[in-house]
């Protein structure tokens, strides 16, 4: 066998484990369907790639290969991974209430207007990849300042239950939302509302200096026609809320009236902060 030829079996035999590799996980680990990998990897062999110089042969077009890359540029992204249901990813009970967040996935952002200073950001590049839980809740097609509104509710449980989430699992001493940050998604256009009357629990004095946080609470881009409500799939009678990990994918999707669902979501696998 000359060195070409044991160079082209070593470099086949690597990419024939890869790919298998790459099956195997997909498959078996992250829930992936295997259609996704599997053509990838045939179109990407070391054999088909030097066939294809040769036009005259059976070979894969390059550009065919380009065209493929591209159409699948979220799995090889990374972005496509889907999780299957388990103790940190629940079932899809409440899939319906938002069609465009997956549960399993990783967390599809989108445009939205800060309440506090108008400024247009992007929903998912609010929050760090600090380790902390995140529940969005997208609320219902109501005044939020009133005293009956959902999301009024949602933040008096939060705050003051004994069931909360927020109060069990956050460390004395700590921020409020030093485990589970809670953001707010409005219906109404940012000029319709008055941040100084929203619930207390989403203006949250932190810090050393105990200096409100004002970065918790937005409104669609109604402007510029990104309403996040209608590019996600959002309820818009009943709202909802989308309880996303640490790694940005997504957890949970409840109702926006569902604490005890809530709670119960946590204590399968949150430590008490006592």
């Amino acid at each position: 066998m000359t060195q070409r030829a044991r160079s082209r079996h070593h470099g086949n035999a690597w990419t024939k484990f890869r790919s298998t590799a790459c099956i195997r996980q997909c498959d078996g680990t992250n829930g992936l369907t295997v259609s996704a990998a599997r053509p990838q990897a045939e179109l990407g062999r070391a054999d088909a790639r030097e066939k294809a110089i040769d036009l005259g042969s059976e070979g894969v077009d390059p550009t065919e290969f380009q065209k493929y890359f591209v159409k699948q540029g979220r799995f090889t992204a990374g972005t496509e991974t889907r999780y299957r249901p388990s103790i940190i990813s629940a079932e899809p009970s409440y899939q319906a209430l938002a069609k465009g967040l997956v549960i399993g996935m990783r967390f599809h952002s989108a445009l939205v207007i800060r309440l506090a200073d108008a400024k247009p950001v992007h929903l998912g590049h609010t929050v760090q990849a600090d380790g902390r839980w995140r529940v969005f809740a997208f609320c219902r097609a109501e005044d939020p300042s009133a005293a009956s509104s959902g999301i009024r509710s949602l933040c008096d449980f939060l705050a003051q239950s004994q069931d909360s989430p927020v109060r069990k699992y956050t460390p004395s001493g700590a921020d409020t939302d030093s485990v589970i940050d809670i953001r707010a998604i409005f219906q109404q256009g940012h000029r319709e509302l008055a941040i100084e009357a929203m619930p207390s629990f989403l203006l949250p004095r932190k810090g050393r200096y105990g200096l409100r946080d004002y970065e918790k609470m937005f409104c669609p881009d109604l402007k510029s026609g990104n309403d996040i409500f209608d590019m996600r799939g959002i309820d818009r009678d009943r709202g909802c809320m989308v309880v996303v990990r640490p790694d940005q994918h997504i957890a949970n999707v409840l109702p926006l009236d569902s604490y005890r669902e809530l709670a119960s979501f946590f204590e399968r696998f949150t430590l008490h902060n006592n």
